[in-house]
Parts: structure tokens; sequence; C-alpha cells
């Protein structure tokens, strides 16, 4: 696991997580904990998720809104995102800091028909079952 963190502020509004689709690994991003820092004004500030939809529209997601007198932190008990993502401050002037990590899964070079082949093997072997004894 990588950890990631970024900070959104009024003049650097957006951040975006961007891997090598053709690294044949599987990516996941967690998001942990997204807080104001040092420097916020007690004003809402709304932090967006941006990814695209399974047609390739952009969508936006709030998944937090912070304000200093009354909720200046949020743990996301690392909600799992699929890069690329952009966090965006979509209101408020910040700053904010968010916090998480990163995982590569390496993908298996195997092919699927010797697994088959594998497994109808193994069931062979298995001893058949028996009715239990009354």
């Amino acid at each position: 696991n990588l950890l990631l963190g970024c900070e959104l502020t009024a003049s650097t509004k957006s951040y975006t997580f961007q891997v090598d689709e053709e690294d044949n690994s599987d990516h996941i991003l967690a998001l942990s904990v997204v807080c104001l820092t040092d420097g916020a004004k007690d004003e809402c500030n709304v932090v967006e998720v941006v990814g695209r939809n399974h047609e390739n529209q952009e969508i936006a997601v709030p998944v937090a809104n912070l304000k200093l007198s009354c909720q200046p932190l949020l743990s996301l008990d690392n909600f799992k995102l699929q890069p690329p993502v952009t966090f965006r401050l979509a209101a408020g002037s910040g700053p904010v800091h968010l916090a998480g990590w990163h995982r590569i899964m390496h993908r298996e070079d195997v092919s699927f028909e010797e697994d088959d082949d594998l497994s109808e093997e193994d069931e062979e072997d298995l001893p058949p079952i028996m009715p239990a004894k009354k």
C-alpha cells in the first residue's frame, strides 16, 4: 500500500489521481480522512469526487461538507475508488487535506482455461458424499 495525500485550496481547487492503465495491474484508491487544516475559515467546504460512469460520462459526487465550527474532519472509512479520479473543492476556500492509500494488485498471467481443467480434475478425486447414518 502506498500512502496518498493532497490538499485542496482556493488556488488549487482540484487534484487528479491517475495510473498507468497499461501496466496490467488493478488499482484501488481508498480515501480515509478529509479534514480542514490551518488557515481554514468558518465556511462550508464541499469536496466532490469526479469520475466517469459506465457510459464514460463525467459524474461528480459530493463526499464531504466540512465547516470549522461543526465538522472540521470526516472519516470516510477507506472509501474505495477506481482511478482515474479527481478530487475537487466545489465550495469554500479550504485548505482541505485528503488522506488515504493506493493499492496495486498485479494480475496473474494465467489463462482461465487452464484453471477450469485443474478444478475439474480436483472434483473427480473427491470421495462421493455418503448419506448420513440415522
